[in-house]
């Protein structure tokens, strides 16, 4: 009986870690899909991404796009996009992302998510700093 309480114990105990390791996950299919979006210049599946009151700011998928073309260029193109830190906490969860640019110049982005009423996550931002620049 014992056995079986710690058992059951652990399962409880470990089950929100995996949980964040799985929201975390999503999130970082999220925002890998929004970026391959922006590969193929398809700005209605980028902005699928984008959260309620992204949407507000830019109420069209052309608007967003250049957005991101002209203030976001090492979102919108680049030579490489890999995974940082993550942190999550309740329904949000930030992300960073290094990227080297069209130019070979290294970034930081911070994506931010937040969890939808379906579950889903979307993109609420995407902060951009120079590498080795202070926040």
């Amino acid at each position: 009986m014992r056995i079986a309480a710690l058992l059951v114990a652990l399962i409880i105990a470990f089950n929100p870690i995996s949980a964040r390791a799985d929201d975390v996950a999503t999130a970082q299919g999220v925002i890998r899909a929004q970026e391959q979006a922006f590969a193929r210049d398809d700005a209605a599946a980028a902005y699928s991404h984008a959260a309620p009151a992204i949407k507000e700011i830019f109420p069209a998928p052309d608007i967003f796009m250049s957005l991101v073309q002209n203030g976001y260029a090492p979102v919108y193109r680049h030579k490489s996009f890999e995974f940082g830190d993550s942190k999550s906490e309740g329904g949000w969860i930030a992300q960073r992302v290094h990227i080297i640019d069209a130019n070979g110049e290294a970034w930081e982005a911070l994506y931010t998510l937040e969890q939808q009423a379906d579950g889903s996550y979307k993109i609420t931002g995407c902060s951009l700093l120079k590498a080795g620049q202070a926040a």
